[in-house]
């Protein structure tokens, strides 16, 4: 038996709509999660990807480097995030001596490497990278 006109469009656009939503979903890219990719490519070699400070490179320095999935049970429950910011951009004083590179230098480079002659804002772009990185960073925290 076939259907009326009207439930057989019905149908039909019924069928289209989903293999529309199966394929948009198929292809959709993957989220990026900016704050991960900058700990994975700038932080990891001494954190350690799980950042508790067993990186490859501790051999290398003079003093291990922080369990970061401490910092909010160090300070009362609370993440730290003026101290974190600062730490990275390298104004704080918390920030492992100087084998720690001060990211807040290595970002404005890389910020005018990259921009060259494009007017862009500095201090927004390394801001959003360090800020991207902290959030990260707090996600990471043991509960």
């Amino acid at each position: 038996m076939l259907l009326p006109t009207t439930a057989r469009r019905a149908t039909t656009l019924l069928l289209f709509a989903t293999l529309a939503q199966v394929a948009a979903a198929q292809t959709a890219p993957a989220r990026v999660d900016l704050g991960k990719r900058e700990f994975d490519n700038n932080c990891a070699a001494c954190h350690g990807r799980d950042a508790r400070g067993n990186g490859p490179f501790v051999e290398f320095l003079r003093r291990g480097p922080a369990d970061l999935t401490q910092m909010s049970r160090r300070n009362g429950g609370v993440f730290p995030l003026a101290q974190v910011f600062e730490a990275i951009e390298g104004a704080g004083s918390g920030h492992g001596g100087r084998d720690m590179p001060i990211w807040g230098t290595e970002y404005s480079v890389r910020a005018a490497e990259y921009y060259m002659d494009t007017p862009y804002d500095s201090a927004a772009y390394v801001r959003a990278r360090i800020l991207a990185l902290a959030e990260y960073l707090n996600r990471l925290q043991a509960r």
